[in-house]
C-alpha cells in the first residue's frame, strides 16, 4: 500500500510540475510571439480549462504528501515530505493570494473587450507563475528524496 500511495504522489505531482512548468516554459511564450492580440484568445481558454482543473491537482498533490509524511512520521525521509508539503502550501497561497485574481479577470477577455493594460497584467501573471513553477519543482524533488529516504 505504501508503494501505491508514494508511485501515487509522484505521478499526481510530477504531471502537474510538468503542465505548469510547460505553461510557463513554452505555451504562454508561444502566445505571446502571435502577432497583435492573437495570443489573447489562447491564454484565456487556458485560464478557463486550467483554472477548473489546477485546484484538484494542487490539493491532490498536497494531500497526497501529507498522507505520506503521515504514514512514514517516524522514518528518515519526514523532514523531506514536509519541506515538500509545505511548498505545496506556499504555492497554493500564492495562487489564491496572487494568480487566480489576475487568472479571473483574464479568462473572459476577447481582442475586443480587453482592458489596455493586458499584456502588462499578463506578465505580471508570468513572473508570479515563473516563481509558483520554482516552489512546485522543488516541492516535487522534495517529495522524491522523502520516498527514496522511506524505501
Amino acid at each position: 500500500m505504501n508503494l501505491v500511495l508514494a508511485v501515487a504522489a509522484l505521478t499526481v505531482a510530477g504531471v502537474m510540475v510538468g503542465v505548469e512548468f510547460s505553461v510557463a516554459v513554452f505555451v504562454n511564450p508561444i502566445f505571446d510571439r502571435l502577432p497583435g492580440n492573437g495570443g489573447l484568445a489562447g491564454r484565456a481558454d487556458g485560464g478557463r480549462v486550467l483554472g477548473r482543473v489546477m485546484p484538484v491537482w494542487y490539493m491532490a498533490s498536497l494531500t497526497l504528501t501529507i498522507v505520506l509524511a503521515v504514514i512514514h512520521r517516524h522514518d528518515p525521509g519526514l523532514s523531506a515530505l514536509v519541506g515538500g508539503a509545505a511548498l505545496f502550501v506556499l504555492s497554493v497561497v500564492m495562487s489564491v493570494a496572487v494568480l487566480v485574481p489576475i487568472n479571473n479577470r483574464s479568462k473572459n477577455w476577447t481582442p475586443e473587450q480587453a482592458p489596455d493594460d493586458w499584456r502588462e497584467q499578463q506578465a505580471r501573471w508570468d513572473r508570479y507563475h515563473y516563481a509558483r513553477v520554482a516552489v512546485i519543482i522543488t516541492a516535487f524533488v522534495l517529495v522524491t528524496i522523502g520516498v527514496i529516504q522511506t524505501s
